[in-house]
């Protein structure tokens, strides 16, 4: 009798697209166990207000970089979570990969690893090259631009032309070994209510979702070396079937588990136990914010515990201004607020809690 073989394909498709499945949870925790435990924080050199200005060749700050990534790599850190923007790729794609490849230079020297984030929705709408504006005084990251931006987002063939950016970064980087992970697209759908709300599109969902999938079918088909994520940021307090339509889609196609987590302790604990149900490893791309009990003593120990990643928001004091709370665009500041929301260093590289540091560095460098 002959035998009669049927081979089965299984094939993952958005929109009709066939694309490359996710990584396997073997080959991703495979992956997870040779990089140790990654903890840094969300970079951006204090002599820049927001991605542009960290970026454009007349700004970009390798002096202030190198001096900053010398602290972190003092206090044991090895890892850091920086963000790009589409209109440096736009503008001048050799002048941007150029500054790339000095960043890199420049953290390698430092034993960091970047986790570079291609797309967000977080802050200001209407991104502009040039001259960034100055900080409005004593408010909460003042001049963060969002990429694309409203004008994109709302126009599915502007959205299309992304394509040449989040390839063309993905394929210079594909195979480096400095780049530890790609973060494509974060927050999707924050409607910045506390900030710019009004400007924002209505359904603003609706649109960044279907930008994140087109998004997720490129960056898969580069095939990098590295794992792909995307946040889940809004339903952390949900079962996986009761998440957002944006946070199921990234809890269900990211290699590993991206989350966002600004919590107290008891909080946070739940949220990784719930996460970890995925069985793929945990990658929290942003926590410490100290007024809501989620602090460094708090919040590193279960991180710890679990085996989780972890990028706190902020590094050192400057144009961002996030010593400052989220309230301040709504709330008026005259000075430095007692208790700093997040951040760790001042300026000229003091720490703000000389025991905090002391902390991180004692418990990373154990």
């Amino acid at each position: 009798m002959k035998k009669i073989i049927i081979l089965i394909l299984c094939v993952f498709t958005i929109n009709g697209v066939v694309v490359a499945q996710r990584w396997s949870e073997k080959k991703v925790n495979k992956w997870y166990k040779k990089q140790g435990w990654l903890v840094g924080a969300n970079f951006v050199p204090s002599s820049a207000i927001n991605q542009l200005e960290m970026w454009q060749a007349e700004s970009f700050d390798p002096k202030t970089i190198d001096r900053e990534l010398q602290w972190a790599e003092d206090i044991g850190m090895n890892t850091m979570r920086v963000f790009l923007h589409h209109l440096l790729w736009k503008q001048d794609p050799t002048g941007l990969i150029n500054r790339i490849e000095k960043y890199l230079e420049i953290s390698d020297k430092h034993g960091i690893k970047t986790m570079f984030v291609l797309l967000d929705d977080v802050w200001h709408p209407y991104p502009k090259l040039g001259k960034q504006p100055e900080p409005t005084p004593h408010v909460h990251n003042p001049g963060w631009v969002q990429s694309p931006g409203h004008d994109v987002l709302i126009d599915a063939d502007k959205c299309d032309a992304l394509e040449s950016y989040i390839k063309g970064i993905i394929s210079r980087f594909k195979n480096d070994k400095r780049v530890v992970i790609w973060d494509i697209y974060n927050e999707p759908g924050n409607t910045n209510g506390s900030s710019y709300g009004k400007l924002e599109p209505k359904h603003k969902a609706k649109y960044s979702l279907d930008l994140l999938k087109k998004v997720y079918t490129w960056a898969r088909e580069v095939k990098p070396s590295q794992p792909i994520s995307m946040e889940v940021w809004t339903s952390i307090d949900k079962s996986k079937y009761d998440m957002s339509a944006i946070d199921r889609f990234a809890f269900d196609n990211s290699d590993v588990i991206n989350f966002h987590c600004y919590a107290n302790a008891e909080r946070t604990r739940k949220c990784v136990e719930r996460l970890a149900t995925s069985n793929r490893p945990l990658i929290c791309t942003e926590y410490m914010a100290r007024k809501v009990g989620s602090t460094f003593q708090e919040i590193l120990p279960i991180f710890k515990e679990y085996n989780v990643a972890a990028y706190n928001w902020g590094f050192v004091s400057g144009k961002s201004q996030t010593i400052y709370p989220w309230d301040s665009w709504s709330k008026k500041y005259t000075g430095e607020p007692e208790l700093w929301f997040h951040d760790i260093f001042r300026k000229d590289g003091t720490p703000y809690i000389k025991g905090e540091t002391k902390y991180i560095s004692e418990k990373l460098k154990r």
